[in-house]
């Protein structure tokens, strides 16, 4: 009887409790709508135009996601129509089959139609049909309707969770350059100009940033990673980096004498507004990887202990890779001569990037922060519609390492890597 409830079509529902869900939906779409508009309007008179593109990106993201859900909706009989043998239907699956009988045997109702395969003895949920052709057929659904139905509700979160994780990337982006503002007005002040005469000599290595960079660890390849790797931990920017790399762009980019003029930190915030434009967007590789994650929630992958390594790697050795890239630089500087004049020049170049192309390591951010959104995203999900106690979660460990790892990559790439990033990269 409560099945029959929950599976009555609309010509069986009271008219105004249609009109009532339609008009509540209605209101939250126009309130989101206008809402981004209003932000928009906002960014436009602030003179943002990257901000202003990414949250164009957001939106056309939040539009693809809301049409993969419409063709869902409008496939989803035609998909669990497509029978497929049991032999073939058995396996890959996310959980043991004996895990599954014994966590859902002794749940609530709602759990067991949830996890059943046999729709001869238990029927399926609201969202199936109430004949199943596959059963006839001695087969199994390809998708069934409520696994279809569990699809949106991950869209749904996904997209949330993409969202949330833009606004905190840009967040503590500019939370780490705020901190850059100090250096900044250091330089107009009568001691920076006297310690950076332009006439005064100095042997390179005795230079701030030749004592840090210049020393016996960076002639070998071996140590100057190891040593960069953990530099991006404690003070991943320095003050004598940050003066150093703008003392080289506006030596390549400026006419003299503007030294004491030019606001680099408020450029370097503007390139983070151009990279933040870059890595809200969702392109078709990184849908491809996403999917590829997926297959990785396979019983017996034991995908918990290494999936969310994974990004973890990845941006740690796109920082590693940047401070190798500002130790290079000084590298170079010693190469044209062992005494330099006033502040030392420092002369990047594409070749010190990997493949020759800056916007590859943009790249490699931009996957990190969207592979760890789509697995936080699978985590809540998960547990939203399967409980904490799933046998999606059925090791402690399982919780601790994707959770861990979820915030640490967000840290780790927000505050460290992409503003590190910005800052290399703009003195180009």
């Amino acid at each position: 009887m409560a099945e029959d409830s929950k599976s009555r079509s609309l010509e069986d529902t009271p008219t105004w409790a249609v009109a009532v869900v339609c008009f509540v939906l209605v209101v939250i779409s126009i309130f989101i709508e206008h809402a981004i508009h209003v932000l928009g309007k906002w960014l436009k008179k602030r003179n943002k135009p990257a901000l202003y593109e990414a949250l164009e990106k957001v939106k056309a993201e939040l539009m693809l996601m809301g049409f993969i859900s419409l063709l869902l909706t409008v496939l989803q009989g035609p998909i669990s129509n497509i029978c497929i043998p049991k032999s073939i239907a058995d396996t890959w699956h996310p959980c043991a089959k004996n895990t599954e009988a014994k966590k859902f045997s002794g749940s609530s109702g709602r759990k067991l139609l949830e996890f059943s395969d046999d729709t001869t003895t238990i029927p399926r949920r609201s969202l199936a049909s109430k004949y199943d052709k596959c059963v006839d057929k001695g087969k199994v659904a390809f998708v069934s309707s409520y696994g279809i139905h569990q699809l949106h509700i991950f869209i749904f979160v996904l997209a949330v969770c993409h969202i949330l994780y833009c606004i905190i990337t840009y967040a503590l982006g500019r939370s780490k350059m705020r901190k850059w503002k100090a250096w900044e007005n250091e330089t107009k002040t009568i001691e920076y100009q006297y310690y950076n005469d332009p006439e005064r000599f100095r042997f390179a290595r005795d230079t701030s940033f030749g004592r840090r960079h210049l020393n016996f660890w960076s002639q070998s390849t071996l140590s100057l990673w190891i040593v960069c790797f953990f530099r991006q931990f404690f003070g991943s920017v320095t003050k004598v980096d940050y003066l150093t790399l703008r003392h080289g762009f506006i030596m390549a980019h400026l006419a003299p004498g503007n030294e004491t003029k030019f606001d680099f930190q408020k450029y370097i915030k503007r390139s983070l507004d151009d990279d933040f434009k870059v890595v809200v967007g969702i392109t078709p590789t990184i849908w491809f990887i996403a999917v590829m994650f997926l297959l990785a929630y396979t019983h017996g992958w034991y995908s918990y202990l290494w999936l969310p390594f994974i990004p973890l790697i990845i941006i740690l050795m796109v920082g590693t890779k940047l401070q190798v890239i500002i130790t290079k630089m000084g590298l170079r500087i010693q190469d044209r001569g062992d005494v330099v004049k006033g502040a030392p020049v420092v002369q990047p170049g594409d070749d010190l990037f990997w493949f020759g192309r800056p916007r590859f390591l943009l790249f490699l951010i931009h996957l990190v922060l969207f592979t760890n959104a789509f697995q936080l995203a699978f985590f809540f999900w998960s547990t939203y519609e399967f409980s904490i106690k799933s046998c999606y979660h059925e090791n402690l460990e399982d919780i601790i390492i994707r959770v861990a790892m979820g915030v640490i990559i967000q840290v780790l790439c927000s505050y460290v890597t992409l503003p590190l990033y910005a800052l290399v990269t703009q003195i180009d």
